[in-house]
């Protein structure tokens, strides 16, 4: 059985009537007995907001109980000291943020397969929604799936899969002659495998502007020829726009609701929120145990950010912005930096070299991502 139909309204990027116009288009999704909290009748910016200490706060759920967390993320068992990253709640503006269910999510998405579609960010939240169901319904039979490019994880007594397809840039990559291929018009491999999903999550980013021994690819091929490297904000246009076609073409609109995931900030520069940056030896996220205040974002995607929302504006399936990137600005506070399981003594010992300020521990703010993805699907 699919989701049932939805207008095809106008796309609206934050502003106040983001979630007003969500209200109403996520509350046919299925028969469900809806939540109906007064306070989301009005209007409510959920992605601007505060990050507000709160030591009666909790997550979901413990590193411990949930197995399929990788070891990059799992910053608790490989040896993080500090927990207080842990008691910081998000505060949108004028409104307060469901607290997550696992059982409603179960129940409102028996028989439904959800697929998170992009990088290792991607893979982050799908680790974190995976722990936040399961600590919920212990006691549900499961199953797991790895594999690459796709893993997916299905709680069997309610017909539900969670899936990661990992596909960094969306697009396709071919590899001729050993010679890895960014096909920035080409989506069709990748695009086949997202075909039978009833709600899509993608995102991309970080990838696009990666250069030297970590850059994912060896030519570009774009209009019938190939390049060794173009402008990276117009590759990523073209590839963007690649993907909006297809999505386009391809979604049927009665079945399937369609997400993308902002990009998610990296925390390199301490300049960033010290003004006094200059003196402090590490030069990342090492070491920081506390949010920034402020609503202001700081950080080095706007451009990114730019391009991505001019393309999904210009698409017919309406496509949710999960707009996380300013709100996760502000968390220098939640990166695994050397506190990793793929990350040897000597490197622990070295954190200007070795410190991971790109991805988030678990539990950690992926897991506020899915408390806004739920709020957004249910409310």
């Amino acid at each position: 059985m699919g989701l049932p139909s939805f207008p095809c309204l106008p796309f609206v990027l934050l502003g106040l009537f983001q979630f007003q116009f969500q209200t109403g288009f996520s509350a046919r999704l299925n028969n469900y007995p809806q939540h109906r909290n007064p306070m989301f009748q009005t209007t409510c910016a959920l992605f601007a907001g505060t990050w507000v200490r709160d030591d009666t706060y909790h997550p979901l759920y413990q590193y411990s109980n949930c197995p399929i967390i990788d070891a990059e993320f799992n910053c608790q068992m490989y040896g993080r000291p500090d927990s207080d990253y842990l008691k910081y709640r998000w505060q949108p503006l004028n409104c307060v943020l469901p607290r997550f269910d696992g059982l409603v999510f179960l129940s409102k998405m028996t028989g439904k397969h959800v697929m998170f579609v992009g990088d290792s960010l991607g893979r982050n939240q799908w680790e974190s929604l995976i722990c936040m169901v399961s600590a919920s319904a212990p006691t549900v039979l499961t199953q797991m799936s790895r594999a690459d490019p796709l893993s997916t994880f299905t709680f069997i007594d309610y017909g539900l899969s969670i899936s990661f397809y990992r596909a960094p840039y969306l697009v396709d990559i071919d590899v001729v002659q050993g010679r890895r291929i960014l096909k920035l018009e080409d989506i069709s491999a990748n695009g086949n495998a997202w075909r039978t999903a009833d709600v899509l999550v993608f995102n991309t980013g970080h990838w696009w502007s990666h250069e030297g021994s970590l850059q994912g690819w060896d030519l570009i091929q774009a209009g019938g020829k190939y390049y060794k490297d173009i402008d990276r904000l117009v590759a990523l246009e073209k590839g963007l726009r690649t993907w909006a076609n297809w999505v386009d073409t391809n979604v049927d609109v009665t079945k399937t609701r369609v997400f993308f995931q902002s990009i998610s900030p990296t925390h390199y520069d301490p300049s960033e929120w010290s003004a006094g940056a200059t003196a402090i030896a590490t030069k990342n996220c090492y070491g920081e145990t506390a949010p920034m205040t402020g609503t202001t974002y700081r950080g080095t995607y706007p451009e990114q950010m730019r391009v991505a929302d001019e393309v999904i504006r210009e698409m017919h399936v309406p496509t949710y912005l999960l707009d996380i990137t300013m709100l996760s600005e502000l968390r220098k506070d939640g990166h695994p930096s050397v506190y990793s399981g793929d990350l040897s003594p000597d490197q622990r010992a070295n954190p200007n070299r070795s410190a991971d300020c790109s991805h988030w521990c678990l539990p950690g703010l992926p897991d506020t991502w899915n408390e806004l993805f739920y709020t957004v699907l249910f409310y």
